[in-house]
């Protein structure tokens, strides 16, 4: 196993500093949402990140930060991040907060999935949606020494000896641990044989992966491109439909496996706001997405523009949640 050089040392050590502090910030989301009275959201907004620092909502959250501050849309935006279960636990939180439109929070594939998966008590009807921002990849890979050229070389080790080989991803019911049970199903291993481990975020499987926990790590594509770039990680196969511009990566359909899973990334706001207050982050969310921040950050990190703003995001998280929840019955997950 090769040994992390000492710009991936600095990097994971830095993320446990990040995610002690982000955590202890994370707590004081839970009294964000007092007080509404006076409530501007042009004035300040604070974003919830649903899992560890380093993520793919943390990724969304942050450059959705940068995007609102720099193209002057609001002047104080602030990140916390709210990790664990697929994000149910942050979810949890922002369902009880009082209906103040300064809150927000970022959701998306994942949490639909963790959603049925872990029995969360709540769901996203218990929130306001605002807009989904766009869509992203999911891909499969490897440290660089590992004996796994392509994924037909896992696969022919996967089918021999299945729960043999453990696969790191994000949280129970998310997109990785769809995208797994699809590979398996494919590729005729049976998805209740997966030896899936489920971390907080993408940064905790990179640690992993690079201590050799797991064989092999599953996440959003922009979790892992700086080590795939600096040839400290492979990548195995994307679950786009086509190649992605801007992306090195073969997709698995390119490789004959028939797996096609977008990742989405959106924004919903507290149960319970006026129509004046959503109409306005609608109208905020439209600026940023406008903007030049904000097609910047979908070119740096080739993500698909997707946007769907109130009632007809509304009606694609309740068509996309059954989706997600037919995969998962038919997976046995």
């Amino acid at each position: 196993m090769a040994r992390p050089n000492d710009k991936t040392r600095r990097r994971l050590l830095g993320g446990v500093g990040v995610a002690v502090t982000a955590a202890l910030v994370g707590f004081a989301a839970v009294d964000a949402g007092d007080g509404t009275a006076g409530a501007d959201p042009r004035a300040k907004l604070t974003v919830m990140a649903p899992a560890a620092p380093g993520g793919g909502w943390d990724l969304a959250a942050r450059e959705a930060q940068q995007a609102l501050r720099a193209a002057s849309i609001v002047n104080n935006v602030q990140v916390v991040n709210v990790p664990g279960a697929g994000g149910t636990i942050g979810l949890t939180q922002f369902a009880d907060f009082d209906p103040d439109p300064t809150n927000l929070m970022m959701t998306g594939t994942v949490m639909e999935g963790a959603i049925t998966v872990q029995g969360s008590s709540v769901n996203l009807e218990d929130t306001t949606p605002i807009a989904k921002l766009a869509e992203d990849y999911e891909v499969f890979i490897v440290p660089e020494d590992s004996p796994y050229e392509t994924i037909d070389d896992f696969v022919e080790a996967w089918q021999e000896a299945p729960s043999s080989h453990a696969i790191g991803g994000g949280g129970l019911g998310g997109t990785d641990h769809l995208l797994a049970g699809l590979f398996a199903r494919e590729v005729g291993v049976d998805p209740g044989d997966i030896n899936y481990v489920s971390y907080p975020g993408g940064g905790e499987v990179l640690t992993a992966l690079l201590s050799g926990t797991v064989e092999i790590g599953v996440s959003g594509y922009n979790e892992f491109s700086d080590q795939i770039e600096a040839g400290n990680l492979r990548a195995l196969a994307l679950s786009a439909e086509e190649p992605v511009d801007g992306i090195d990566a073969p997709t698995f359909i390119e490789q004959g496996i028939d797996i096609n899973l977008p990742n989405w990334r959106g924004i919903v706001a507290p149960a319970g706001i006026t129509t004046a207050e959503r109409d306005e982050l609608v109208a905020i969310i439209d600026e940023m997405v406008a903007s030049d921040e904000w097609q910047d950050t979908l070119r740096r990190n080739s993500w698909e523009p997707a946007v769907v703003t109130g009632d007809d995001f509304v009606e694609f998280i309740a068509e996309d949640q059954a989706r997600v929840d037919a995969i998962i019955e038919e997976l046995g997950l």
